[in-house]
């Protein structure tokens, strides 16, 4: 009786260790002279929307460091990809605005079971036409003050763009995953993903919506490192990875 609950007594107070996590940290860099951004040309509700300066967002590159912004860096989980233990659910709400006359922000990342919340604070009817796989496709219309709620319930094999149809130059697009590990680049360029598993080398998908076909090839810190169908393997050790630079070619992005 003594020995067993000697026993009992050890199993309780034996300490409960969580797997380690580390941070990756990464600049994105484009691999070409720097440039500004074109005006759009404005069509529809001119005496709305032509009173914003309104820019092509595609490809934006910051004049001074050559940071890309808006590059996305998710761990892959598809066919051949990294196993990930089952995630919480965070259940949290994002916003995407129609805020003169574009959308804010460029992505919105989420993970399954999140909501996605689509507001209207322009003085003109807006139109989001999401182009889900995995969810039901939504083409809906919010007038000015007005929001929709939309229930992403399931992840997606890869970015959603989300495009009104009354005005065209307007684009959005959604990372909907089935775990938190996404980053997307700053203005600078820069990105952090917290938490990862540590110990391990991870498999994460880069995606930039410039880039017309796969990424072959990027520079990590001067070394040129080959890309298959735009994944690339990186180890994660505990605390912070940081990866430095990654070069992007000026000739794997395209503005227009």
């Amino acid at each position: 009786m003594r020995v067993a609950i000697a026993l009992a007594a050890l199993f309780v107070a034996a300490p409960v260790f969580a797997q380690e996590t580390g941070t990756l940290k990464v600049k994105f860099v484009y691999g070409g002279a720097a440039f500004k951004p074109e005006p759009l040309n404005v069509t529809k509700d001119v005496e709305v929307c032509g009173k914003h300066p309104l820019m092509n967002e595609r490809l934006l590159v910051d004049a001074e460091s050559k940071g890309i912004q808006n590059v996305v860096l998710y761990v892959y989980t598809g066919r051949g990809g990294s196993k990930l233990p089952p995630q919480t659910a965070t259940n949290a709400t994002h916003v995407l605005a129609n805020d003169k006359c574009r959308f804010e922000p460029r992505f919105v990342v989420m993970q399954a079971g999140d909501t996605l919340k689509i507001t209207n604070p322009d003085a003109v009817g807006h139109n989001a036409n999401l182009n889900f796989f995995a969810n039901p496709a939504q083409n809906i219309t919010i007038p000015p003050g007005a929001e929709k709620m939309i229930k992403v319930e399931k992840p997606e094999p890869a970015p959603i763009p989300v495009d009104c149809n009354i005005h065209p130059w307007m684009r959005a697009y959604i990372i909907a995953v089935d775990h938190p590990f996404v980053g997307v680049s700053d203005k600078n360029g820069s990105l952090e993903i917290k938490g990862l598993p540590a110990g391990e080398k991870l498999t994460f998908r880069l995606y930039h919506e410039a880039a017309g076909s796969a990424i072959k090839e990027v520079m990590i810190d001067g070394k040129a490192t080959a890309m298959k169908k735009n994944l690339l393997e990186l180890d994660i050790k505990s605390g912070m990875n940081d990866y430095g630079t990654i070069t992007i070619p000026a000739d794997a992005l395209s503005a227009q």
